[in-house]
């Protein structure tokens, strides 16, 4: 059974946003569901499959973008990007193409502009949150325009532990990031992904941030972690502009 997760978010009506789960699909254990992820081990004829069932479900206008993301910075511009580019986020002012990103606890985080004529998708884990990515993606949009943020299924704060260093590389780039660590044992810490996101979103001037209630490794049926599995498969989050014509 298809379990698809729409934002909730006040984006123009033409603008198409999801987020998959692992239910569904066509892969065998480890990676049993929809599995969307062609680099983890799967069967790449089943990855396939799958990917070809969630265009059809979906009645996407395109195949999506699918990035070989290396938790960088580097953003690239669906349309004029060539297969499989190495990067962590992906915009487009282009109707009838589909922005993708693949996720397996790391954040996915999906951007509008108010007037539904440019969107972005950018994979966020820690190293993309505090490199960068999500400025990255932000300065593909118009400087001053009102932009919307919507958050997808990611590890949740309760989950996600981390050591002191990663702490401190979040610190040395903004002292307000101290308020989404919490001390779990000696030298190591709960981050919450989602707040550090809207940190950044908020000094960006974002006017509307969504979503950001879900934790990957607590859901075993519904969501792929890697953090809990190690071999798994990956999870979409995608967005697209209606062709209107």
């Amino acid at each position: 059974m298809d379990d698809w997760i729409i934002p909730d978010w006040p984006v123009p009506p033409w603008i198409h946003s999801i987020s998959t789960t692992r239910k569904g699909g066509f892969s065998m254990p480890p990676y049993h569901g929809l599995n969307l992820g062609d680099h983890v081990g799967d069967d790449p004829s089943r990855v396939l499959r799958n990917r070809q069932y969630l265009s059809t479900c979906l009645k996407l206008p395109a195949q999506p973008l699918w990035m070989k993301q290396v938790h960088g910075r580097d953003v690239v511009h669906c349309g004029s990007a060539g297969p499989a580019p190495e990067a962590d986020g992906v915009t487009s002012n282009l109707p009838g193409t589909v922005c993708a990103v693949m996720t397996a606890d790391c954040l996915p985080v999906l951007l509008c502009n108010s007037t539904g004529s440019r969107v972005a998708a950018v994979h966020a884990g820690w190293r993309g949150l505090v490199g960068g990515v999500i400025e990255s993606a932000v300065a593909c949009f118009e400087p001053g325009e009102s932009l919307l943020a919507w958050l997808g299924p990611a590890i949740g704060p309760d989950a996600f532990e981390v050591g002191g260093e990663v702490r401190d590389r979040f610190l040395r780039s903004s002292a307000a990031d101290e308020a989404a660590f919490r001390v779990s044992r000696d030298g190591h810490w709960l981050a919450d992904l989602y707040s550090l996101a809207r940190n950044r979103l908020a000094t960006l001037n974002v006017s509307f941030v969504g979503g950001g209630e879900y934790c990957t490794l607590s859901e075993p049926e519904r969501f792929f972690s890697y953090r809990r599995d190690g071999e798994t498969g990956r999870m979409a989050t995608l967005i697209w502009i209606d062709d209107q014509t």
